[in-house]
């Protein structure tokens, strides 16, 4: 990448931190990015990322195989593996480009992070359902660092004790937030110990929209 697009990457809004709190859930969420610096860098990921496909683009639900509604890739240190709904994905190493999003991350945020997971959702039909960030190799004690770059998006967390299946045990209002073009939102723990979190389908979101996930993962592939 040319020394000026560098630059642009390292050129952040006025971060104006919103500190949002309920029953064992903290968030911060703030504009990360500029309009033309996001745009820019979603630009430059949608012409490099590579996308995973075949059986590693697949997610095993009460024991079958479905095609996940989105697409996906996972990029991060030698070694790296993440693991989900009976999946293990091999990591592709960093590109200049995410190691520069990484390392702006760790400056405003203080956190290192060897591990992205980068979701492509195509249009408002491309979703995720309700999970929880809560895998074995994840370090518990470092926030999931989530930044959104094109269609804006709502973004839904529901507490445990409260989903429908089996019957909710008590009301706990969800927790909703507009993702912003730009934005980054910080899951910090015991969040996703105690809250469920969602990107319903949404037919009046027509455009792109590209998720990372930055992550600290401990165990390793040997």
């Amino acid at each position: 990448m040319m020394a000026s697009k560098r630059r642009k990457i390292d050129e952040t809004c006025q971060l104006e931190m919103k500190k949002i709190t309920a029953e064992n859930l903290s968030l911060d969420y703030f504009l990360l990015l500029s309009r033309n610096v996001a745009s820019e860098l979603m630009q430059q990921l949608e012409d490099s990322v590579e996308y995973l496909d075949g059986d590693l683009s697949k997610v095993r639900v009460f024991g079958k195989w479905h095609q996940i509604p989105r697409q996906q890739a996972a990029y991060g240190d030698q070694g790296t593996v993440y693991k989900f709904s009976g999946t293990s994905i091999p990591c592709k190493p960093w590109t200049e480009t995410l190691i520069q999003v990484r390392n702006l991350i760790k400056r405003v945020t203080g956190f290192d992070y060897n591990f992205v997971l980068i979701n492509r959702y195509r249009d408002g039909n491309d979703h995720i359902g309700e999970h929880k960030d809560n895998e074995s190799e994840l370090d518990k004690n470092t926030p999931i660092a989530s930044l959104s770059l094109g269609q804006q998006r709502l973004f839904v967390f529901k507490h445990q004790d409260c989903r429908k299946k089996g019957g909710a045990k008590r009301s706990v209002p969800p927790v909703k937030i507009q993702l912003q073009h730009g934005s980054l939102l910080l899951m910090n723990p015991p969040t996703n110990n105690y809250w469920y979190h969602a990107l319903p389908p949404a037919k009046r979101a027509p455009g792109a929209r590209i998720n990372l996930t930055f992550r600290k993962i401990n165990c390793y592939n040997q």
